[in-house]
């Protein structure tokens, strides 16, 4: 415990000796910070939603691929990438990560294309569940973009 006030204090240190200190004019005004992070709550919201529809999804697919449906092959796996992709988007923008920017732009095209195959099948009201969450998740990661910057802004 001695060690880690130590290395806090010495970490504080370091920071003031070289002028590297946030003022209160550096810092965001609250209501621009309780927006900032209202925008990474609801898109990691909208992630996790999404990725338990996309594995609730998957599961159905298998289902239906066992009863010798086997165009739902593609769906079972855009699916289950999807469901993958969201998770760990819901990971790392619920703790405002630095990627937050890389993962909240592959979320959304994992979603995309998900939902585009899901909507192939209209009338299950698993798949169309699972297209809705999937719009739902995109459209909440595109806009989660302008909270986080874009790596391509640098370019």
């Amino acid at each position: 415990m001695r060690n880690l006030v130590l290395m806090v204090l010495g970490s504080a240190a370091v920071l003031l000796a070289t002028g590297i200190a946030l003022t209160a004019a550096d810092a965001p005004k609250k209501g621009e910070a309780d927006a900032h992070h209202a925008a990474f709550d609801k898109c990691a919201m909208a992630c996790s939603d999404c990725q338990r529809a996309c594995d609730s999804c998957a599961a159905q697919c298998a289902k239906m691929i066992s009863d010798g449906k086997k165009e739902h092959l593609k769906t079972l796996q855009t699916c289950q990438d999807c469901a993958t992709h969201c998770s760990a988007a819901a990971c790392i923008v619920s703790r405002k990560g630095p990627f937050s920017d890389l993962i909240c732009k592959a979320c959304a095209e994992a979603c995309a294309r998900c939902a585009k195959e899901c909507e192939r099948f209209r009338d299950d009201t698993m798949m169309k569940k699972c297209a809705e969450e999937c719009r739902k998740c995109e459209k909440t990661c595109r806009d989660m973009l302008s909270h986080v910057g874009s790596v391509d802004k640098g370019k």
